[in-house]
């Protein structure tokens, strides 16, 4: 059997058997995808003697998020610190939510008008970077959390992947996983990002989701193991996709609320 038959034939039987393991609440319609959401996220280098400063700069545009949040500009909003640094990467990045592109530029306007953007403790970062993406497999408990953990997964798809490679993985592998995790209160929040505003080589997609408390760390790559030890072929049709090189992982705190 030739690669590309070996491939096609990995996927098929990955939809076989997810279909089979799924209960009937799992096939219900979070494993579709959902209207797109937007992700704004500003990405800080922040010097270590700044951070106390950096903090209270990202507790005061709280105020302007609630408020969003409440009256349904945005879904969601939250702030990170990296716990995995690298030398040239953010260690803190801000973000919010929304159901429309119009909301994010609203949220961001409101920042710029009232000062926030500019503030010294911004200034005083020695990088920053911005992204905006889009997400069409989702879901989150409605809260609001200090001290969780944020995972996230990045991957980049083969050149020779379907265009609906991140869909099929969505709804078959990953969805079906994570929302078993969500209904646990394992995770608070999961999604499937992509870029919605280019600023790196189309093709990468990454795996967010919040953890509980530590432990729960352990609890989500326990399930991972199980689920590709019960069905093999999973990992190999998700291998197929995607290039082991461009694999990266990402580890925070994070504060986070949702609607």
């Amino acid at each position: 059997m030739n690669r590309t038959l070996w491939r096609f034939a990995g996927l098929c039987t990955l939809v076989l058997l997810a279909t089979w393991a799924m209960p009937a609440r799992a096939q219900m319609s979070d494993m579709k995808e959902k209207p797109p959401m937007y992700t704004y996220v500003g990405f800080w280098n922040v010097p270590r003697a700044q951070w106390a400063d950096y903090q209270k700069a990202d507790e005061a545009d709280v105020k302007v998020l609630s408020q969003a949040m409440t009256n349904g500009t945005i879904v969601g909003y939250g702030s990170d610190i990296n716990l995995v640094h690298t030398p040239d990467g953010a260690t803190h990045d801000a973000w919010w939510s929304s159901m429309s592109m119009a909301g994010l530029m609203n949220v961001l306007n409101q920042f710029y008008t009232n000062g926030s953007a500019t503030s010294p403790a911004l200034q005083g970062a020695t990088k920053h970077w911005d992204g905006i993406y889009v997400s069409r497999f989702y879901n989150w408990k409605s809260g609001s959390w200090k001290g969780l953990y944020t995972h996230g997964g990045q991957y980049k798809l083969k050149a020779d992947a379907p265009n609906d490679a991140v869909a099929t993985l969505a709804k078959n592998l990953i969805v079906p996983l994570l929302e078993k995790q969500l209904a646990d209160g394992t995770i608070v929040e999961y999604e499937i990002d992509t870029e919605a505003i280019h600023t790196d080589a189309p093709g990468t997609f990454t795996i967010f989701y919040i953890a509980a408390n530590a432990d729960a760390l352990d609890k989500v790559s326990a399930a991972v193991q199980a689920n590709l030890k019960a069905n093999p072929l999973a990992l190999a049709a998700f291998d197929a996709m995607t290039d082991p090189s461009g694999h990266r992982d990402y580890l925070a705190m994070t504060n986070a609320s949702y609607k």
